[in-house]
């Protein structure tokens, strides 16, 4: 299976810009800036730095990684970076949520960020016929504010592979309504509606996401099966899930993978697709977390291939792009029979 899953070509739609940044590009920036944060220059102290206590202790180790990124040329190398590490996983497509306001708070110039991860992009297609796809998020903890600011930033030069507009960070305490009239703002300019919703809190989350922010993919979404009419929804509308099964555990969302809400969306019938969130930040990668919905889900080798074709149905693809990567996910299979 770990074989088959390796060669499968794959798509993946719910995977962070800085947290997707190898041990060896985190210790390289830490290096390049010593001293700027706690964050060792040693890959191999990592693993023991990214150990999290709670949600919370997560986004402070992840805002310490953000806080080594200074300049654009460390934004174009932890991009080129992060397509190296996914082409090495035969992952075809990827939808890479960054979040511009963490940089430009922190100096960085609006179009030089541009400039940066669109050098990056078309040297990973270049170099490893990657294709990247951008998702421009808001860190739902600075509030409007930093909503305001992206979209400014989107309308003052909208990059030609941006495809979406979404909202990450805590859930407890960032209501979702306060985004409405910038989520409003991006998807006039043809951006869709991807925020995460239903992660550390309820239900509720998701059913705020789906009337104020026109959400049309639900980022974790660990406690939407609480909620049996939201699952009638979701199905009957066929709103597509990005489960993260690693990262709900890292972060103590869920309790334990036995109890993941994984196995509860696939029989109800939703569009789930797999996702890696922040890999290295939690010791995993694409692979490996298809090999855990195998297991969780009962999945042989068609299964899995299913499942990364969902994937593709759910990606913000154009049509003629989607029917070439199923079809190559379809003949890799067959070939693998």
């Amino acid at each position: 299976m770990r074989d088959f899953i390796q060669g499968l070509p794959k798509a993946e739609l719910h995977v962070h810009h800085v947290g997707s940044a190898s041990p060896r590009v985190v210790a390289d920036l830490a290096a390049r800036h010593e001293g700027a944060t706690g964050v060792p220059a040693d890959p191999e102290r990592l693993a023991e730095y990214f150990t999290f206590t709670d949600f919370r202790h997560f986004i402070e180790l992840y805002l310490s990684v953000v806080d080594l990124i200074r300049t654009p040329e460390d934004i174009r190398d932890l991009t080129y970076g992060v397509a190296r590490d996914m082409a090495a996983q035969n992952i075809r497509y990827a939808e890479l949520t960054c979040t511009p306001y963490s940089h430009l708070r922190r100096g960085i110039d609006g179009m030089a960020y541009l400039e940066a991860i669109e050098d990056a992009r078309v040297a990973a297609h270049r170099d490893f016929g990657l294709t990247l796809k951008w998702i421009f998020d808001i860190p739902g903890e600075s509030g409007p504010a930093a909503a305001a600011d992206t979209v400014a930033l989107i309308e003052a030069r909208q990059p030609e592979a941006l495809v979406g507009f979404g909202l990450g960070g805590p859930e407890i305490g960032v209501p979702r309504p306060q985004f409405a009239p910038h989520f409003e703002r991006a998807l006039a300019l043809g951006l869709h509606s991807v925020p995460h919703a239903g992660e550390s809190t309820g239900p509720e989350t998701v059913w705020d996401s789906l009337r104020h922010l026109k959400a049309e993919r639900i980022g974790h979404g660990t406690s939407l099966v609480q909620d049996p009419e939201l699952v009638a929804y979701l199905g009957e509308h066929r709103i597509p899930i990005e489960v993260c099964p690693t990262s709900n555990i890292a972060t103590g969302v869920v309790k334990d993978l036995d109890q993941h809400p994984i196995r509860a969306m696939v029989e109800a019938g939703l569009l789930v697709t797999v996702n890696s969130d922040d890999p290295p930040m939690f010791g995993t990668d694409l692979n490996h977390e298809y090999e855990v919905a195998a297991k969780l889900l009962g999945l042989d080798e068609h299964g899995i291939a299913e499942l990364a074709k969902n994937a593709v149905q759910a990606s913000y693809l154009d049509g003629e792009g989607k029917q070439a990567l199923a079809a190559e996910i379809d003949a890799y299979a067959a070939q693998a029979r």
